[in-house]
């Protein structure tokens, strides 16, 4: 097994937003803001090389929307998917499977693209993994959730005959204690939260003698790490809450190594417990691993 980082566009989304109840006074020295408020975000994915498998961990934001939906979010940077994927010696076409955390368009929108005036897969030869719960939340969304699924991203890929659903298992954290999670292949399992948003996955891979977790939107960044740090964005903030506790104790009791998708600087960090709670202790890029 080998693992490749992808990065791709970086974006904004305002500080506020992605802090929750957390004082900009605050929130600012961790990811300073622009005079609009935005701070900048990486939307940075996994490559996952498992025998003959080559597995995509979300597809970042993708290029097919209009000028003035990309306006709201000021992309820029240099990376893109394809050029992060030629650097690693890959194409779009070597993707065996595309693994999307949740249906978010910042996590899904490179999953299709237009041709003409056809929306088609972007990665031909690739199954599409979502569960079946999250892609009934994402089709028929919520009002206050609604415009981060757009429908663009999502229903071509059902059309396409390319996606399946990964077996979820039942319960809840309430009712569970504890965060459920499902086998993938020999090396990945997907962990299941439902703060953010219904059933996002993260996936988790045995790495060199590690345990390495895909943070998704549960800890967006490494400024996520103590508990009051919750998105605003997030559907059901104490859940989230209680989903972070029961991640951090279990990081920290296992030495998990956290891969973050959207902080802008840290790619990889471990934890320690401190008087505070689990805070961050080394950062370093994967290759460096």
């Amino acid at each position: 097994m080998k693992l490749y980082t992808i990065d791709t566009e970086l974006f904004k989304l305002d500080g506020g937003a992605m802090f929750g109840v957390v004082p900009k006074s605050i929130w600012n020295k961790l990811n300073p803001a622009d005079e609009n408020n935005m701070c900048t975000w990486a939307m940075r994915l996994l490559l996952i090389e498992d025998g003959n498998r080559l597995i995509l961990v979300d597809t970042g934001i993708g290029n097919k929307q209009e000028t003035k939906f990309f306006s709201h979010y000021y992309l820029h940077g240099t990376a893109t998917l394809e050029n992060s994927l030629k650097k690693h010696g890959f194409t779009k076409d070597d993707i065996t499977d595309v693994l999307l955390t949740h249906l978010h368009f910042d996590h899904c929108g490179g999953a299709i693209e237009r041709s003409h005036d056809q929306l088609i897969p972007a990665f031909k030869n690739a199954i599409y993994w979502s569960n079946e719960r999250h892609w009934l939340w994402a089709t028929q969304p919520n009002e206050r959730e609604k415009a981060s699924f757009l429908k663009d991203n999502i229903l071509p890929i059902q059309k396409s005959g390319q996606l399946q659903f990964i077996h979820t298992p039942a319960g809840s954290i309430e009712e569970t204690g504890s965060l459920g999670s499902t086998a993938f292949s020999e090396n990945i399992s997907l962990r299941f939260v439902n703060g953010h948003t219904d059933m996002m996955m993260l996936p988790q891979i045995r790495y060199k003698g590690k345990t390495i977790v895909y943070m998704a939107d549960l800890l967006p960044s490494t400024g996520h790490i103590p508990l009051p740090y919750v998105m605003a964005y997030d559907m059901f903030p104490l859940t989230t809450l209680q989903e972070k506790k029961v991640f951090l104790k279990e990081a920290l009791e296992n030495e998990y190594i956290l891969f973050f998708e959207h902080d802008r600087e840290t790619e990889c960090c471990t934890l320690q417990q401190t008087e505070r709670g689990a805070r961050l202790k080394d950062i370093f890029k994967l290759e460096d691993w």
